[in-house]
């Protein structure tokens, strides 16, 4: 069998008929993002309807990612992934999904696998203004939006932005925003980003993952939230890595999330530790000298820790 054909072949048997009675509208706009040369995907979106960020987005490093919003159907997440694994399009995936779903013109979704292929489908009953763009490495989508300029302000700004993933599709974000976003108004929002080995420990691939369920400034809330959670990405990047024994390699990530947050005593004391095991026993002694000026209960953990049993030893 053909390799073309075996994916025929799945996709047929994963196919299957929805005759569920039709969801209210998640109203909703979102960008599905990824960035080849980091490994990342991500999602990014924003609703007048509570906590979004637990119904539309899915992903998975290596993999891809999917919203699902509009009468959305949640399954369409983890299918859609498990396609994307298996080497479909997203274009085969997103009629694969719609086959024999009645509630098809209803649907709204974006799909992008992590080499940067796309698609963005709106059914004709999503409720008007509902659309979506979709090029390499990003899909654009909303309804109930104040207009067409929401996805285009949203897919410009993407593509102007500089910076890390989630520095683009949260821009992007508030571009659709500024556009006038979801007609309704605003209550939801929440931006994901995946990627191998990244969540705490390098047990799972959750680089980032926050949500905004319930406020009158979703968006300005959010961004607070992302600031910290990129610090945290890089030191959950520079702890693993310390941990695999390789702390050259840790420590950019570990100098990274010092400089995003500053006045952070344990980012500081963690930079020691790094420091050391790097051998650089001088700007450890200044991190950690850092660390303890800001928090100076941290000296009886210092004089303990083995990791930096290197600074009591008198050179």
């Amino acid at each position: 069998m053909t390799a073309l054909a075996l994916i025929l072949a799945v996709l047929a048997t994963l196919t299957f008929t929805t005759g569920a009675a039709a969801q209210p509208n998640v109203a909703t706009f979102s960008i599905v993002a990824a960035d080849p040369q980091t490994g990342e995907v991500g999602i990014a979106v924003a609703s007048r309807f509570f906590a979004v960020g637990s119904v539309v987005p899915y992903g998975k490093a290596g993999v891809g990612a999917v919203a699902t919003q509009a009468s959305a159907d949640t399954t369409f997440g983890p299918r859609g992934l498990e396609l994307l694994a298996r080497g479909a399009l997203p274009e085969e995936i997103a009629t694969v999904l719609l086959r024999g779903d009645g509630n098809a013109d209803r649907r709204q979704f974006g799909i992008v696998a992590s080499d940067g292929r796309s698609v963005s489908y709106t059914g004709r009953n999503c409720g008007p203004w509902a659309g979506g763009r979709s090029g390499p490495s990003y899909a654009v989508q909303g309804n109930i939006l104040a207009g067409e300029p929401v996805v285009v302000a949203m897919e410009a700004t993407f593509l102007a932005t500089k910076g890390t993933l989630a520095d683009r599709i949260y821009a992007a974000l508030l571009a659709g925003d500024a556009k006038g976003g979801d007609s309704r108004g605003k209550q939801s929002a929440s931006l994901q980003i995946w990627k191998a080995k990244a969540g705490y420990g390098g047990g799972d691939d959750r680089a980032i993952d926050i949500r905004v369920d319930d406020h009158p400034e979703p968006f300005k809330e959010l961004g607070r939230l992302l600031d910290y959670a990129q610090m945290n990405y890089a030191w959950n990047q520079a702890w693993t890595l310390f941990m695999e024994k390789k702390p050259r390699e840790a420590l950019p990530h570990m100098e990274r999330a010092v400089r995003l947050a500053p006045e952070n005593a344990e980012a500081h004391y963690d930079l020691a530790v790094i420091r050391l095991a790097a051998g650089d026993r001088g700007g450890a002694r200044e991190s950690l000298d850092e660390a303890l000026a800001l928090n100076p209960k941290l000296k009886a953990q210092s004089e303990k820790d083995p990791d930096l049993a290197d600074l009591r030893i008198k050179h």
